[in-house]
């Protein structure tokens, strides 16, 4: 191949040649870490400002039947996909639909009246005082987002809204049906249509999918003895996509763009939530946020049965590291920073912030 650049989708996404001695050194590493935490099948791509300069798949997909991991290997990506949703009620907001203001009341008619005070910004800087799960959430059990959030109604709220970070997937719950309040369709099938058609991301399903996807991955727990994990039939608003790394570079590349958000509403999503009291909180809508060696990180890791993964942006540097693979016991940590590390400039002196912070979500 002599052009400089092969393109991958005609949404503006290219794929730019590593130089081999990155290339080969993240080899390297990869299957290393791979080695020493026992994982099965893992996929990255880095992206430099929209375009891919390594994307591969290591391992395998599944163990019984040895199925390479590869670029468009399927996998589960629990909470990253808390972005997408944030990203689903940020274009509402653009388009005069709801307000971060909104008390969640205006959209739960039968909501509680301790809920009067949450709005939609605390839900999605997880500061509303909700607790982390509701009691009604049963992974094995199908029923509706209403059901699993009205299980919540006689729980307490464990702080004033606006007053605490104290992550919530139930939160998350509730945005969801607030989507599917506002635009009266499910809010799967909205974000469908505003997010991942419009961007190509053919790749990316609710994890309740009943197509067959040859190139799923089967997850595993334990990196000790490798079972194979149960797989959920509850659809969970706060995990609840499967993808693949081509797609989140998709995505990831929508990101420096208008497409899908204003450049306005992109800054406040990566704006950390200022509290009550005026402390803020390393959060945004729907990211984390943080400093690691003097390079500003934006990120969201992803954790459940079967997968682990991250979506790190160091926007500075433009560069973002995606790692997914099929097992939930791994610190992912060191396997993404260290793939930044390869890629990144040395850091300033004294230059010494937390990592990415990626436990299980």
């Amino acid at each position: 191949m002599t052009a400089k650049y092969i393109p991958l989708c005609v949404l503006g996404l290219w794929l730019a040649p590593a130089l081999d001695a990155q290339s080969d050194r993240i080899d390297d590493f990869i299957r290393a870490e791979m080695r020493r935490q026992n994982i099965p099948g893992l996929s990255v791509a880095v992206v430099r400002h929209g375009e891919i300069i390594k994307i591969a798949g290591y391992g395998v997909s599944s163990r019984k039947t040895r199925t390479p991991a590869t670029p468009e290997t399927i996998y589960k990506i629990a909470s990253m996909s808390k972005q997408f949703v944030a990203a689903g009620i940020l274009s509402l907001v653009q388009a005069g639909q709801l307000s971060l203001s909104d008390s969640v009341s205006k959209y739960l008619k039968d909501a509680p009246a301790a809920w009067g005070g949450i709005t939609i910004r605390h839900l999605l800087t997880h500061t509303s005082g909700l607790v982390r799960e509701s009691p009604g959430f049963d992974p094995f059990k199908v029923q509706s987002d209403a059901a699993v959030i009205r299980a919540a109604y006689a729980v307490p709220l464990r702080s004033v809204p606006g007053a605490q970070w104290q992550y919530s997937n139930l939160g998350y719950f509730v945005l969801a049906e607030v989507i599917h309040a506002v635009t009266g369709r499910p809010w799967v099938d909205y974000l469908q249509e505003r997010i991942f058609s419009p961007l190509g991301m053919n790749s990316t399903y609710p994890t309740n999918t009943k197509v067959t996807l040859s190139n799923r991955a089967q997850g595993y727990v334990n990196n000790n003895s490798l079972r194979e994990a149960a797989e959920w039939p509850a659809l969970r608003p706060s995990g609840a996509f499967l993808s693949t790394v081509s797609d989140l570079a998709r995505w990831d590349a929508a990101l420096y763009t208008s497409s899908i958000l204003a450049d306005s509403t992109r800054r406040q999503m990566w704006t950390p939530v200022t509290l009550n009291d005026g402390r803020p909180a390393p959060y945004g809508f729907g990211w984390m946020l943080a400093n690691v060696r003097g390079h500003k990180l934006v990120h969201h890791p992803g954790g459940m049965p079967g997968a682990r993964g991250d979506i790190a942006r160091f926007v500075d540097d433009e560069l973002t590291v995606i790692v997914l693979m099929n097992l939930d016991d791994v610190d992912i940590d060191a396997i993404v920073l260290g793939i930044a590390a390869i890629y990144l400039p040395p850091p300033t002196p004294a230059s010494h912030g937390p990592g990415a912070g990626s436990s299980r979500r």
